[in-house]
């Protein structure tokens, strides 16, 4: 049998260890790695014995974006089938944004794509030198909208609409001047840069901690009520079934340029 696509520890301080673990793709995302997300994010939420979330990524990278050859099926699915795809994609980001609990990202390799939205929606971020981010999807003839918003919030609208459009990767310095990341550390250290910052959490009141997330949400203007949510998830749906898409995800494939690059 194999291993689970999201594993989940809970030590005796209430660490919930969250490792996303399909290594064999650099922890690219499908559906299942999605409904993983959402199912054991809501386990994590209600469970009084936890106190923080921290998300990892299993091998040698945190998480690569989308699984294309997923992206792929999913786009010759129904209308209706893509809708939920997207959907369960922006309600698993929305859920981690506005999490109760704590939640910490420890950064590795690549962050690209759906990894930079998954980083961008927790409280605090610590990336290693070996980190690099990308905001990806433009190259494939998609968009990242389901993440956008996090994203705007996390780095600003301005930083926003250069590595959105153009799909640069940055590294974990350029990450940390953005705001996206939080802290930066050697190599194989992000444990242990980790472990004060947790216990710092951990002297401070769960219930005040879970009040202080809300009221910021509120006052923010960071929340994402259903009604958006809904039309973020349209329009990535629909996005996926064009033409410029399917030429998109065919030259990555093919490894070659897209028919819209006119060369140099």
């Amino acid at each position: 049998m194999s291993e689970p696509v999201v594993l989940t520890e809970i030590d005796a301080r209430g660490i919930a260890t969250v490792t996303l673990n399909r290594p064999e793709v650099n922890n690219a995302y499908n559906g299942d790695m999605i409904q993983a997300l959402l199912d054991g994010g809501a386990q994590l939420a209600a469970d009084d014995n936890v106190r923080v979330i921290v998300l990892r990524g299993n091998g040698r990278h945190f998480q690569a974006g989308a699984d294309l050859n997923w992206i792929n099926e999913v786009s010759a699915r129904s209308e209706e089938d893509n809708l939920a795809v997207s959907q369960n994609t922006t309600d698993a980001v929305r859920f981690l944004d506005a999490c109760p609990k704590p939640t910490i990202a420890l950064v590795h390799g690549g962050c690209f794509g759906g990894g930079t939205g998954i980083v961008a929606a927790c409280d605090i971020v610590i990336a290693s030198m070996d980190a690099l981010f990308s905001i990806a999807e433009v190259r494939w003839g998609l968009h990242a909208g389901p993440i956008l918003p996090q994203l705007a919030a996390a780095i600003g609208t301005r930083n926003l609409r250069r590595f959105a459009i153009t799909g640069e990767r940055f590294d974990a310095m350029q990450a940390w001047e953005l705001g996206l990341v939080h802290e930066v550390c050697e190599e194989g250290e992000l444990s242990e840069t980790a472990e004060p910052i947790i216990d710092a959490i951990l002297k401070n009141g769960p219930n005040a901690i879970a009040d202080t997330k809300r009221i910021i949400f509120e006052t923010a203007g960071l929340a994402i009520d259903d009604t958006k949510a809904v039309d973020l998830a349209r329009d990535h749906a629909r996005k996926r079934g064009t033409d410029e898409a399917a030429e998109g995800l065919t030259s990555f494939r093919e490894k070659r340029e897209a028919s819209w690059y006119p060369g140099e």
